[in-house]
Order: structure tokens, then C-alpha cells, then sequence
């Protein structure tokens, strides 16, 4: 019987012959010389030194750091805006079911403690429920484009119809528009009790913003939302407390800007116009963006460009 040699130990065994053939002085003279540089030459492609490679202060490593977070912002935040015009209406990037809810709540509340008596009304009170039903107009159109589920949105459509027409009738005071206003008074109380509309013909037509609402009164609710957030971050730890309220507010902001660029809306046609209204909206949003890191002086910096492209716009419309 053959027998064979084991596998391994023979290999290594050749493996020594052949390192053993390859003297000292043969390796040596294998070996690639050092390459050779002028400096006359060299000096034009590389610095000498780090240091001179900079121009003003070194950079830190914090520095840098800061520089890649903001650059990292605004690519979300352009993101972002990508988004909403590329995802149809794109309520949802700008506003939260949460804050729709809450806003119509707020304001419906704002609007019933207005309605006290016809002779308040017709001396100046129908200007506080024009502002309020155009609000929350606004706010049912949104919901009625909404994406995602939020409440009362079967019967947005209705609401948002019946609370236009009053809205636009309360541009006087008089007995009949207060006799009006008292029956959305009654209708707001059975939509968000839960009862729905019932007593009201119902609505299916897509929103036509022009018979929705006014440019006045949402420039006014505007400037009302950014002084509230302007007190809301007066400093870090004033944002730190009001984190709700600012993100709310923030939002509705967003939504706000989208809104005045819909076909209908008094100057929405304008590229500079839009161009302005998206600013705010986009300001608002870094505001949410930096709640969302908890970054407290970020909140205060978005709030001043909100209130920056705010007087930018204010300059040239009115």
C-alpha cells in the first residue's frame, strides 16, 4: 500500500527552500527605491505646514460639528418643503391632527364668548366673529384635505361652507347676522360635541378658497400667532416651558403661509408674494424642527426669521 506524505507539513517544507534560495542581498536589490521630490515643485501642490493651510482661525472640531448640524437643518427643511408641494395639498407636513383639533376648539370657544348681545355685536363685535369664523374655515378646508385622520373630517366640508357664509356676512353688525351667528354658535356645539351636522345640507364641493376666506382677517390671525410665539421664547428657558404652545403655534404658522398661495387668494398668483408666504411658512417649520431637538435658542432664531419675513412681506403688501 502507497502511503502519503501529510499534506501541510509538506508545503511548509517548500515554502522554506524557497525563502532559504532568496538570499539577504538578492531582496535588497528587489526593493523599489524611494521616490525623489523637488521641492521646487512639491511646494506648489502641498502646504508645508497644517497651519498655513487655513485662512483665519483654525477650525475646531465643535465648529465643524455646528457647521454639518445646520447644514443638516436646512437640507430637512428644504426636504421638507420638496415634500409638501410634491405630495399633493400636504397638510400633514405642515400641520399635526393635533393642533387642527385644538385650534378649532380654542377658537369656537373664542367665538361663542363673543356673542353676547345684538347691540355688542352691531357696535363692533361682528369684527371679532368675522375673524374667528374665517379661522376656523380655513381650519375645515384644511381637514377637509387632510391625509391622515383627524376629527370632524366627514363633515369638514359643511362646516367650512356654513362658517364662510357667515363670515363674509359679518363684514357689518346687524340683528339678522347676529340671529346668524348664533346658529353656527349652535352648529360648532354639535360638531365638536360629536353630533355632527345633521340640520345642515351637507357640502362635497373641493375647496375654492376664494369663497373661503379673506387675506385680512388671516394676516391679522398671522400677526397674532407670532406675537404669541415672540412672548413664548422671550429666552431658552421661557421656549423650555411653552414647548406645546410653540409647536402649535409654529405649525399654524406653516400652515397659514400655505394657505395665502391657493388659487383664489388675493395675490397668490404673485411669484415674490409666494415666494415671501413660503418663507414664513419654512421659518416656521425650523421652529418645530428645533423643538423637536430640543434646541431652545434654535426656537428663538426661527421665531425671529418668521418675524423677519413678516416685515419683509408687510414692505411691499399690505
Amino acid at each position: 500500500m502507497r502511503h502519503h506524505l501529510p499534506l501541510l507539513p509538506l508545503m511548509l517544507a517548500v515554502w522554506g527552500l524557497v525563502v532559504i534560495a532568496v538570499s539577504p542581498a538578492q531582496a535588497q536589490t528587489q526593493r523599489a527605491r524611494p521616490p525623489q521630490f523637488d521641492d521646487a515643485v512639491t511646494s506648489r501642490i502641498f502646504f508645508s505646514e497644517m497651519s498655513t493651510a487655513f485662512r483665519g482661525d483654525r477650525p475646531t472640531l465643535s465648529s465643524l460639528r455646528e457647521l454639518h448640524a445646520a447644514t443638516a437643518i436646512a437640507q430637512s427643511e428644504a426636504a421638507a418643503t420638496e415634500d409638501s408641494a410634491a405630495s399633493g395639498h400636504g397638510w400633514n407636513k405642515l400641520i399635526s391632527p393635533l393642533s387642527l383639533e385644538d385650534e378649532v376648539k380654542r377658537v369656537k370657544l373664542k367665538f361663542d364668548a363673543g356673542l353676547t348681545t345684538p347691540g355688542a355685536f352691531n357696535s363692533g363685535g361682528y369684527q371679532d366673529a368675522r375673524l374667528n369664523l374665517s379661522i376656523l374655515a380655513s381650519l375645515f378646508a384644511v381637514i377637509s384635505e387632510y391625509s391622515g385622520d383627524v376629527r370632524w373630517k366627514s363633515d369638514a366640508k359643511t362646516a367650512r361652507d356654513l362658517v364662510a357664509k357667515t363670515a363674509r356676512n359679518c363684514a357689518a353688525g346687524s340683528t339678522p347676522v347676529f340671529n346668524e351667528a348664533q346658529l353656527r354658535k349652535a352648529d360648532l356645539q354639535d360638531l365638536v360635541s360629536g353630533a355632527g351636522l345633521t340640520a345642515a345640507k351637507t357640502s362635497d364641493q373641493e375647496n375654492d378658497w376664494s369663497m373661503i376666506v379673506d387675506r385680512s382677517p388671516l394676516m391679522e390671525y398671522c400677526q397674532l400667532l407670532v406675537d404669541q410665539l415672540s412672548d413664548q421664547s422671550n429666552d431658552a428657558a421661557t421656549a423650555a416651558e411653552n414647548v406645546d404652545k410653540l409647536r402649535k403655534n409654529a405649525e399654524l404658522l406653516a400652515m397659514v403661509g400655505e394657505v395665502l398661495t391657493k388659487d383664489g387668494m388675493d395675490d397668490s398668483e404673485d411669484d415674490d408674494y409666494a415666494t415671501l408666504s413660503h418663507e414664513m411658512s419654512t421659518a416656521a417649520l425650523s421652529v418645530v424642527s428645533a423643538i423637536e431637538r430640543q434646541d431652545f435658542e434654535a426656537v428663538r432664531g426661527g421665531v425671529g426669521k418668521i418675524t423677519q419675513s413678516c416685515a419683509n412681506c408687510h414692505e411691499q403688501y399690505r
